[in-house]
């Protein structure tokens, strides 16, 4: 894998924090350089959903059990910051995943609404022609859902919807997040061991 691989990485503030944390645990295993932003909204839920408390983002994710390849590199960003490199479409990465992307985020991104360092990122990367890996976290989903998915989807955004997979028999929460995470590196076109693949005598 080549050690320049650059991945910009939200969170959001839907409830699904889980997921932008186990992805995170994966690309970290490799020579990535993360471009990592998480929003106020996101802040909160994390703060909710996993304990996190506002300390070093590296300490959490150390107590979090993740590891870092020597040649992985983590920056992060706030939501205000636009003068981070994701803001600029001069700055070339390999993809950008908002994981988990809340319906306000989705409905900025589909509206071109750049208020934000991740809604900026998003409009960069769609602009640009990078790939744009969304993980809505709603339901039910109503019709103004929808449009701004299908809108999004138009523009050049993968909508992928985290839906666990379960023919691999997952035994905890974990296989279950970890099988949407092997779909969204599959998308990056990045190695894991996360899952087999159909036919690989998953059963």
């Amino acid at each position: 894998m080549d050690v320049n691989k650059k991945i910009v990485v939200a969170i959001c503030g839907a409830s699904g924090s889980i997921y932008g944390i186990r992805l995170l645990k994966a690309l970290l295993k490799n020579p990535i350089n993360i471009y990592l932003i998480i929003s106020s909204a996101g802040h909160k839920v994390l703060e909710h959903e996993t304990g996190y408390s506002n300390e070093s983002f590296f300490s959490f994710l150390k107590d979090k059990g993740i590891t870092f390849n020597k040649k992985a590199q983590l920056h992060t960003y706030n939501q205000d910051d636009f003068f981070a490199p994701p803001a600029s479409g001069s700055f070339r990465n390999d993809g950008m995943v908002i994981a988990p992307c809340s319906m306000k985020t989705l409905g900025a991104i589909a509206a071109g609404i750049a208020d934000n360092l991740i809604h900026r990122a998003a409009d960069v990367n769609l602009k640009e022609k990078r790939p744009l890996i969304l993980l809505p976290r709603e339901t039910p989903l109503n019709i103004i859902h929808l449009k701004n998915m299908y809108v999004a989807a138009k523009a050049g955004a993968t909508i992928m919807p985290p839906s666990p997979s379960f023919y691999s028999n997952p035994e905890s929460i974990s296989d279950l997040v970890d099988s949407v995470i092997a779909r969204v590196l599959d998308q990056l076109q990045i190695e894991h061991n996360l899952v087999k693949e159909w036919g690989d005598s998953i059963v």
